[in-house]
């Protein structure tokens, strides 16, 4: 059975949902897929301008349990569609295999949309961009070039890999980042059930022998009581921190170039941070100057690639000054904020000519460097989260056993 899909442009003020539908092509084979459309009669109304005689369409549940396109998905696709290209199959024929060699229904549907695009006559690029969820600027922009200059099986390895090694800087960043955090979460959820459920059964004890307790031990107690009394209150408002933070990122522009400046004067990890970001801009500039894009058009990919607001809107005054005729390593100097060894390298290129693969190596350069910080961090956080764990749970159980020790003392 041939898998078909389409996907429709509605305008900006109206609202798209997936729909998923069923159908019959002008060959009379079965054919189904989904389409995000303003509502059911624009799904039908595009499936019959492509010859497509609709026998079922209905909502996509939210419920639905098609699996998602991840980044991995989209990066082992440019990988497996770079090797068939290079080995000389035909374009749509590799859609065809690459489509098959997928378990993910949905990334096979994805595929079948772009593969009846080009079949129609659509460039490559332009299919992709139809899908800026799984093709962003950068991606899009990469492949016409490639086109343009008849080097796509090029572009698309260099697009393969780029994905790749982006992707695993990103692994690499979360690792270290999500380590102290699951921590920090076991460790609280640990003394919250010490105070809520241990503590308690010392308190109703100590209360019975009437001794004066330690000031440590009386702490300790409250501390005990209040988790006990407010348990609920305090989760909310931990919960209510959490996703008001995620909504503020997402929502607010401010906030978020707020916290992108801070993270990187973080101590430990601002420097793991700024090092990963150099890396993809080096990287993403690489890629898009040697495909053959103007500067100036690939520095805007460059800014949206970045990752750090800091790092974008600098590169944003990188493509107003080179528009203006100065040359990218004065306008990377005057920015403040990009390393020496990128301007100097970056100046190396302009001399020779050779300024993508200088600063190709500044992006080797960078990945190894985040390599090495992440072993260091990880060597490094380990002891100091046993020291701070160690510390506090020792506290409250010297603070426990404070009054025992008073009482065995005085006889």
């Amino acid at each position: 059975m041939a898998v078909a899909n389409t996907s429709v442009r509605a305008a900006k003020t109206v609202a798209e949902i997936p729909f998923l539908w069923e159908g019959t092509d002008k060959l009379g084979r079965k054919i189904k897929g989904e389409m995000l459309a303003a509502g059911e009669a624009v799904v039908r109304q595009s499936l019959r301008r492509q010859g497509i005689t609709v026998s079922k369409v209905r909502k996509q549940s939210i419920f639905s349990s098609a699996k998602k396109i991840t980044e991995k998905d989209i990066a082992l696709f440019t990988r497996q569609l770079s090797t068939m290209v290079k080995a000389g199959v035909p374009l749509l024929q590799s859609f065809d295999i690459t489509a098959r060699s997928h378990t993910n229904p949905s990334l096979q549907r994805l595929l079948g949309t772009i593969k009846s695009d080009v079949e129609s006559g659509t460039s490559l690029n332009q299919s992709f961009r139809r899908h800026p969820k799984y093709f962003d600027a950068l991606y899009c922009n990469l492949v016409e070039a490639g086109e343009q200059a008849g080097i796509l099986e090029t572009v698309l390895e260099r697009i393969a890999s780029y994905k790749e090694k982006i992707l695993a800087i990103k692994g690499q960043i979360k690792s270290a980042l999500m380590y102290p955090v699951i921590v920090i979460v076991i460790a609280f959820v640990i003394t919250a059930g010490i105070m809520v459920f241990v503590i308690p059964t010392f308190k109703t004890l100590y209360e019975g022998s009437g001794a004066e307790l330690p000031g440590l031990t009386q702490l300790v107690i409250y501390v005990s009581d209040g988790f006990v009394a407010w348990w609920w209150a305090i989760l909310g408002v931990l919960v209510a921190i959490v996703v008001g933070v995620i909504q503020a990122l997402k929502r607010s522009k401010a906030f978020k170039d707020w916290v992108d400046a801070m993270s990187l004067k973080v101590p430990i990890f601002g420097p793991l941070i700024e090092k990963a970001t150099v890396a993809r801009w080096s990287r993403t500039f690489a890629s898009l100057f040697a495909a053959g894009v103007p500067m100036v058009e690939a520095l805007e990919s460059v800014a949206g690639a970045a990752g750090n607001s800091v790092f974008e809107k600098a590169t944003l005054q990188l493509r107003t000054d080179i528009a203006t005729g100065a040359s990218l390593s004065s306008s990377l100097q005057a920015a403040k904020v990009f390393p020496n060894m990128l301007i100097q390298m970056v100046a190396i290129g302009e001399e020779s000519g050779a300024l993508d693969s200088m600063v190709e190596k500044v992006a080797d350069y960078y990945e190894r460097e985040v390599d090495d910080a992440v072993a260091g961090i990880s060597s490094l956080m380990e002891p100091i989260i046993m020291v701070v764990l160690g510390s506090l749970i020792g506290t409250i159980v010297i603070a426990m056993y404070l009054p025992i020790f008073k009482m065995g003392t005085a006889f």
